[in-house]
């Protein structure tokens, strides 16, 4: 009987799904690569939490994305809304939907979820210098403890964040440097 149970796990084991988790180091060692493909995946959701995202790369991934109807949150540290190498601006005028941390502190988180079920995180900020320079890593994983974690805490960010303060086109409605500086809801 021991045998048995022994030889049927045996067996069946390898066939029971377990979380997998891909590891990217930088410079040059497909970070960016492997955030934009990421993406390229996603069919309905990607949440987004990133301090600082510059890349032009991963931008027309995000409008891709939108474009095939993927619904998109982005959450960025307040300080990309007026930081002139960001590309918020960009993303609002491609009508996809960014918020501002507003918190006293940075909102240094970086991470993403695509449709609930992939995870990117790590010390990898999303910009030519953490590809090209930087000593950086990122994790893709798929574990759904962990990746439902990441999602309550996306979903707070969300909620205690605001609103782009220019319009679809990227006209300010109300000044940057208002919201910034007033820590007030500055919406469309």
């Amino acid at each position: 009987m021991r045998k048995t149970i022994l030889f049927l796990l045996f067996c069946f084991l390898p066939c029971v799904s377990q979380a997998e988790t891909q590891v990217y180091f930088s410079p040059n060692g497909g970070c960016e690569r492997a955030v934009v493909s990421e993406m390229m995946k996603a069919e309905h959701t990607i949440d987004i939490a990133m301090y600082y995202l510059s890349s032009r790369e991963i931008a027309k991934a995000l409008v891709k994305a939108l474009d095939r109807n993927v619904a998109i949150r982005i959450v960025l540290d307040q300080g990309q809304e007026i930081e002139s190498s960001s590309k918020s601006g960009y993303l609002v005028k491609h009508g996809l939907s960014v918020r501002y941390h507003m918190g006293f502190g940075l909102m240094h988180n970086k991470f993403a979820i695509m449709d609930g079920q992939s995870l990117i995180t790590g010390s990898f900020n999303w910009t030519r210098t953490a590809e090209e320079k930087n000593e950086e890593n990122l994790l893709i994983m798929d574990d759904p403890k962990i990746i439902n974690q990441y999602k309550d805490r996306f979903e707070y960010l969300w909620r205690t964040s605001r609103p782009d303060s220019r319009n679809a086109k990227g006209v300010d409605v109300v000044p940057s440097w208002f919201c910034s500086n007033f820590h007030v809801f500055c919406g469309n």
